[in-house]
């Protein structure tokens, strides 16, 4: 639905169109599927993450906002994953990842935004984000 007006002719799906979007987000994203009409909710979780991914890449956005990009995925996916964003990231984009996994956080963000109760606590840049930085500004609302 998201790409929808760049696949439609009218009220026409152009299926030759939707097939090559889809085959070249297959390939791009290694989603394992046995074909291009199986559904999302029959393949692995992982390869449910890739085409969620895939999905909103389709509509060539400017943002990717993506929450909790890795929960409930085995590691090799989780590493394509932040394969996947980093690349995306050396290309211009520019993606938003909100996450309580810490680790998470320190492998893939540039700037690490912490808020508590809804308020920002803090900003670290990526050379002096660490764990126990985070965890100070999200507990206390700041590094003391």
């Amino acid at each position: 639905m998201a790409s929808l007006r760049r696949l439609a002719r009218g009220q026409i799906v152009d299926r030759r169109a939707e097939f090559s979007l889809i085959e070249r987000f297959v390939r791009r994203l290694n989603v394992r599927t046995p074909g291009h009409d199986q559904r999302t909710s029959l393949l692995s979780g992982g390869n449910q993450q890739k085409v969620l991914v895939a999905k909103w890449l389709a509509v060539q956005p400017k943002v990717l906002i993506v929450d909790e990009p890795t929960r409930g995925v085995d590691i090799g996916t989780k590493a394509e994953l932040y394969s996947l964003l980093d690349q995306l990231a050396q290309e211009g984009l520019a993606i938003l990842v909100i996450s309580s996994d810490l680790p998470e956080v320190l492998a893939l963000a540039d700037r690490v935004l912490v808020m508590r109760r809804g308020k920002l606590t803090g900003e670290l840049d990526r050379g002096e984000a660490t764990e126990e930085k985070i965890m100070s500004l999200a507990a206390l609302g700041s590094e003391g």
